[in-house]
């Protein structure tokens, strides 16, 4: 009878089986739409030299303001298995309203506060009566009010544009804080994040869930790294006030989503709406202050895109609806609702803004452009369908 030597398992010390590369793998799996926005800021810089320069960044930053805005809300809605399509057309009345009402001698403030009410909170409201008490679906009601909003706003400018002058009105859109107050802030708020990651780090192992050094690690690095880039970035001219209002709200959004009771009503909504209505949620008024939500935010977007432009046309906002929806996908939002977060969406908006702005310095042609926008939207929602079916 043969002999055989013991065989002896070799440990596994190889750098793949490493314990950093672990904690590294496992969070580009749970962030692999922040990978993407990353990835793509990587290949434009390298096809463009001029993509990754403080101006640029900047400009990039601005101009995910407006779609950010509207993404946020448009989480809500998706979430609880709705569509809104009115939002484009609603930023260009909204920019109209605004502009008009200043050039009728109206004081800035009134002329915003009046143009929130007309053009967000009261077709919020129209939407919501049709979709809320009537049960007509969304996606038909929202298309309607798409028309009769673009309508009213080629009825209201007769179909020109609309300039505007006040250049207290023109700094919503167009000012900047300093670089040093833009500094201090960015470095607050990385402070802030910083000390979150750690609290959250506690919390879990006060709970006895198993949270490794190295994924700590790999999130304070990434949170340092998108701190630092921020700060290239504004050190052109600052921070801009578009982008500042964008943070609060997309801040705004994400507390209320997840820490407070009309958040987790409105995932209970997006989950199973029959379940969430015996359990008590008026789903009725859950679907008013939603949609006034969206409708609201979209008015705002547009009075913000009036005052960088200093003026408005009707066809302000054309195609927002398919940014915005697109940010929203690409977040990681699910289409059939109950699933998503601001914070995927804002990283979803950027890479939006990403796309667009390095095909604009590459100077693809815009129909290139309508056609890789569109296929990405297909993509994130066959993604989200294996998602689906691998989870079930």
């Amino acid at each position: 009878m043969a002999n055989t030597a013991p065989t002896t398992e070799q440990p596994t010390t190889g750098f793949l089986q490493s314990e950093g590369m672990r904690a590294f793998l496992k969070f580009l799996k749970d962030n692999g739409t922040l990978v993407a926005l990353i990835a793509l800021m990587l290949i434009f810089s390298f096809w463009d030299e001029a993509f990754f320069t403080p101006r640029n960044l900047t400009n990039l930053a601005r101009q995910t303001t407006i779609v950010g805005i509207i993404a946020v809300g448009m989480t809500l809605v998706i979430i609880i298995n709705g569509i809104d399509l009115s939002v484009g057309s609603i930023v260009g009345l909204a920019a109209i309203t605004v502009t008009l009402l200043m050039q009728s001698g109206v004081n800035v403030w009134a002329a915003i506060l009046i143009t929130l009410l007309l053009t967000g909170v009261l077709i919020g409201l129209w939407n919501a009566l049709w979709i809320a008490h009537y049960n007509i679906p969304p996606f038909i009601i929202t298309l309607g009010m798409m028309t009769i909003a673009r309508g009213i706003a080629l009825t209201l400018s007769d179909g020109g544009s609309v300039p505007v002058t006040n250049p207290v009105f023109g700094e919503i859109g167009g000012g900047f804080f300093s670089v040093t107050v833009s500094t201090i802030v960015v470095l607050l708020i990385l402070g802030y994040l910083l000390f979150s990651q750690y609290q959250d780090l506690r919390q879990k192992r006060q709970y006895g869930i198993t949270v490794k050094n190295q994924e700590l690690i790999t999130g304070a690095v990434v949170t340092v790294l998108a701190g630092l880039i921020i700060l290239y970035a504004f050190s052109y001219r600052g921070l801009p006030y578009p982008v500042a209002i964008f943070a609060v709200i997309a801040f705004i959004g994400s507390f209320t989503l997840q820490h407070t009771k009309f958040g987790r009503r409105i995932y209970a909504m997006g989950g199973n709406e029959e379940a969430a209505r015996l359990s008590g949620i008026s789903i009725k008024s859950m679907k008013i202050a939603i949609y006034c939500i969206i409708t609201t935010l979209s008015a705002l977007a547009g009075i913000m895109l009036a005052s960088r432009l200093n003026g408005a046309s009707p066809n302000l906002g054309n195609m927002f609806e398919l940014d915005a929806i697109s940010a929203v996908i690409i977040g990681g939002t699910s289409f059939s609702g109950g699933v998503g977060t601001i914070i995927g969406t804002v990283i979803g908006a950027f890479i939006i803004s990403v796309l667009n702005n390095g095909m604009s310095l590459l100077e693809v042609p815009t129909f290139y452009q309508l056609i890789i926008k569109g296929g990405i939207i297909i993509l994130a929602v066959w993604f989200d369908v294996l998602s689906k079916k691998k989870r079930g």
